[in-house]
């Protein structure tokens, strides 16, 4: 249809207008009925979020998404410019992309009163029915709605009577759009006064001008949940004029976890070709979001972003591919001693209570590091607790009683391939437990799970692990509380 340049063109399809809730609502049902996939790639939210967000749309509701940082609150508010018509009319020149059909800026009035059906209409594509502001304490009343102008009233020889003197602000150039308020609460609650009658009433207020301007928006706002006793609140009129509020929240399983963090991670062709990262590997980099997610030592009103695991993958599999450059290898895959790598990742993304700070955010990142091993540890080989009281005798045993003898492993960033192999075979009776538990592993597989061994035996107090130059060192329990080493719990070394 955008072949269409004129108002009489336009009528003779028996075009109808819309409002923007009607035109979302048609085609979500239209979605519903086809079974077609909306808010492609949000995931975990098919159950909860989802149905809420649907719903709310059928009622033809204003939308609070409320929930922690890095839920996808605002992922979902982009997408829904799906749920828009591909283009709509507009007249053209009109600054708020007036409605042939019902015009309400004076321009577009005009235009129709005075060319009639031949009045020339343009096209604007979903793309541009969207617009998003983050709530700053800066933001003013005339950013959102507007100001007079009074070099447009002198220029134009106008009274201030006049609604030509008005420039208008971010919400009326959003008409017949989505229009997104990122963490409403920062918004000052003078600002937030002056939504009450766009929201309801429609109608603005700008200087003692009043305009009755019956915008046509679906409104979208974002907020989260700590923000309403820490930074600001929402103002409860404004609250009660935005019908329907929907709680986000964190993935619930690691495989949910597992399947954004392979979504959004951004890694290059050539690291996806040579830096090969096991199911362990993963595994280990989304418990450690779920550990911080129960620390005490960590703000769990803040909230730990989905975006900590999405960048910890990408530091993990970057440690990886550093080494394998140093050494000249073609190829390389990722093991536990790349862990280390994910420690910048993790510190600048966590709130840390008194008792964190106090601990050190390189000292809580390594705890959550060595938390996440020893969970996932039980779910891939016996529990050492268990296992030194079975009456089988102890798996174990063979690889503990090697170290009691004053032997250690040091497992580091700069062992190549085969060193690396060397350092792990040295072990008696670790290749052999590993084989018996995974006997259909390839040799890296058998390798990686071999460190893991050690690393799990580690944190269930079998072995002692120290933190040593790029990596990690293991030797006896009993034999290091003799030993100089900086242990696993001293962050400074890890910097």
């Amino acid at each position: 249809m955008n072949n269409i340049t004129t108002l009489g063109e336009l009528k003779k399809t028996g075009y109808r207008s819309r409002s923007i809730k009607e035109e979302i609502r048609e085609n979500l049902i239209k979605q519903l009925q086809q079974g077609t996939e909306g808010f492609k790639g949000i995931m975990g939210y098919d159950e909860t979020v989802i149905p809420e967000l649907q719903t709310a749309i059928l009622s033809r509701h204003n939308i609070l998404l409320l929930g922690l940082r890095g839920q996808a609150k605002t992922r979902i508010a982009r997408l829904m410019v799906d749920l828009l018509d591909e283009y709509v009319p507009y007249i053209e020149g009109s600054e708020i992309f007036d409605d042939p059909l019902q015009p309400i800026s004076w321009y577009g009035r005009h235009a129709v009163d005075l060319k009639g059906d031949a009045t020339p209409i343009a096209w604007l594509h979903r793309s541009a029915r969207y617009t998003e502001k983050l709530a700053t304490p800066d933001v003013t009343v005339a950013d959102l709605v507007g100001d007079v102008d009074p070099i447009k009233a002198a220029t134009l020889k106008l009274t201030y009577n006049d609604e030509r003197v008005i420039h208008f602000g971010l919400i009326p150039r959003a008409h017949r759009s989505i229009f997104v308020i990122n963490e409403l609460p920062d918004l000052q609650a003078r600002i937030q006064v002056a939504l009450f009658n766009m929201l309801q009433e429609k109608d603005i207020q700008i200087r003692g001008f009043k305009l009755r301007l019956p915008l046509d928006i679906q409104f979208v706002f974002t907020a989260n949940p700590e923000d309403y006793t820490n930074r600001g609140s929402i103002v409860t009129p404004l609250k009660d004029r935005i019908e329907s509020q929907i709680l986000t929240h964190y993935p619930k399983t690691v495989e949910i976890s597992k399947a954004i963090t392979a979504q959004e991670a951004r890694l290059t062709a050539d690291q996806r070709q040579r830096v090969k990262v096991s199911a362990l590997l993963c595994d280990l980099v989304e418990e450690i979001a779920f550990e911080a997610r129960k620390s005490e030592y960590i703000d769990q009103k803040s909230g730990v972003s989905a975006r900590l695991t999405i960048s910890a993958f990408e530091n993990l599999v970057s440690a990886a591919e550093r080494r394998m450059l140093i050494n000249g290898e073609d190829e390389t895959h990722v093991r536990l001693a790349d862990l280390s790598g994910v420690i910048p990742a993790i510190t600048g993304k966590i709130e840390l209570v008194y008792e964190g700070e106090l601990e050190g955010p390189m000292h809580v990142a390594v705890k959550l590091i060595n938390s996440a091993i020893k969970n996932t540890f039980v779910t891939y080989f016996p529990d050492p607790e268990k296992a030194k009281k079975s009456k089988h005798g102890n798996p174990y045993q063979q690889i503990i009683d090697w170290f009691s003898e004053g032997n250690y492993v040091d497992l580091t960033d700069k062992l190549d391939d085969k060193s690396y192999k060397k350092a792990l075979m040295n072990v008696p009776g670790l290749e052999s437990f590993v084989k018996k538990e995974y006997p259909k592993y390839s040799e890296k597989e058998k390798l990686l799970m071999m460190e893991f061994v050690l690393n799990g035996l580690a944190e269930y107090s079998q072995l002692s692990k120290n933190v040593i130059q790029g990596g990690f060192g293991f030797a006896d329990m009993f034999s290091s509380l003799f030993s100089s080493d900086f242990s696993a719990d001293d962050p400074e070394d890890l910097i």
